[in-house]
């Protein structure tokens, strides 16, 4: 009997040493393609229902409507990129001139209400007479920059090319899981039944609710404000509004990041002297586009996920912190099904009670 343990426990410890070796090696071989399997799985799964619409249309044949899917997808992301790099192109330069000529106007004099605000006012008034002191040496430096940031452009056409095969990996997964995503989430679902049993599923059903509210509530809500800020850059004329509102688009992916952008350009433009333009942008921002912010993605995801939206908030702050980009995706879905556990063990407990 205890021979027939000892084979048994032998047994078992020989395969789980081979079973943890042969997923350590294929971690090693698929380690550079986690990340762009993450994005398609992503990215399928949100646009799933655009997918069976397409496949109606095709009358069922999968090849044919995850080919048309994938390109819709790629052109979606592919043409905004080069339309708004064209446009980039001609407002940096824009922005650069603009720039130069407002600092070397002259010194200037923060109005009295800013000015008095106590340490402040003195520090911004000295980083105001700092940079404007000698126009001719902020030209050099602006030159200098410039230069340097051309300097640096093979580096970023490097991370450009990395990107864009990331991109092409994504596309290329994107494809399989268009063609085979049922029968891919099926065999998923059986492998993590035979682990932890039917509680899997509600586990899967909070990472797929936040996944759809993550994308929906960051994505389409930093869209939002970056035209909404746009048109107020537009509006007050500020210079390069399309190059502005692009960037604020990109950091209101972070929860409560606009404010440095359209706060910035306000107190750039009271600066500047223009104390209505100043003023009324630092209006649109705080009442219009810290709105869409601070409402609609409370609403969106909290709603959707009946989490508290300060669990949201970690969870991509944390997640961009830890695993990059995609960390703004994958931090609040790991959090969601956290949270799901936690509750089943809370009811769990109530009912033993």
């Amino acid at each position: 009997m205890r021979d027939r343990f000892t084979d048994r426990l032998s047994n078992r410890l020989v395969v789980g040493i081979l079973l943890g070796g042969l997923l350590l090696l294929t971690w090693s071989v698929v380690q550079p393609f986690v990340v762009p399997v993450v994005w398609a799985a992503i990215l399928a799964y949100v646009t799933w229902p655009v997918l069976e619409r397409i496949r109606r249309l095709f009358r069922g044949r999968r090849t044919l409507a995850a080919a048309a899917m994938t390109l819709l997808l790629a052109a979606a992301f592919v043409l905004p990129t080069l339309w708004l790099a064209l446009l980039l192109r001609a407002e940096m330069a824009n922005a650069y001139a603009a720039v130069a000529g407002v600092l070397a106007k002259g010194p200037y004099t923060l109005p009295d209400f800013v000015a008095g605000i106590p340490l402040l006012g003195s520090w911004l008034q000295e980083m105001l007479d700092e940079l404007t002191r000698d126009p001719a040496g902020i030209r050099a430096k602006l030159a200098h920059l410039v230069e340097s940031s051309a300097a640096e452009s093979l580096k970023v056409i490097g991370g450009v090319g990395r990107n864009a095969a990331k991109l092409g990996f994504a596309l290329i997964t994107v494809f399989f899981l268009y063609r085979d995503g049922e029968k891919v989430l099926a065999q998923a679902q059986l492998v993590l039944h035979r682990f932890l049993g039917a509680r899997v599923d509600p586990y899967l059903s909070a990472a797929g609710t936040m996944t759809q509210a993550v994308v929906w509530g960051l994505v389409a809500t930093a869209l939002a404000q970056g035209v909404v800020a746009g048109i107020g850059y537009w509006w007050f004329d500020v210079a390069a509004p399309v190059m502005m509102g692009a960037i604020t688009a990109v950091v209101a992916l972070i929860p409560f990041g606009t404010p440095f952008v359209w706060g910035g350009i306000g107190a750039w433009l009271i600066a500047d002297g223009r104390l209505f333009d100043g003023i009324g942008l630092l209006l649109w921002g705080g009442f219009v586009v810290s709105w869409v912010d601070n409402l609609v993605r409370p609403l969106v995801i909290s709603n959707a996920t009946r989490i508290p939206f300060l669990l949201v908030m970690f969870g991509v702050l944390g997640g961009l912190a830890a695993f990059g980009l995609v960390g703004l995706f994958l931090g609040p879905v790991i959090l969601a099904v956290v949270m799901a556990v936690w509750r089943e063990w809370i009811e769990e407990s109530a009912r033993e009670d």
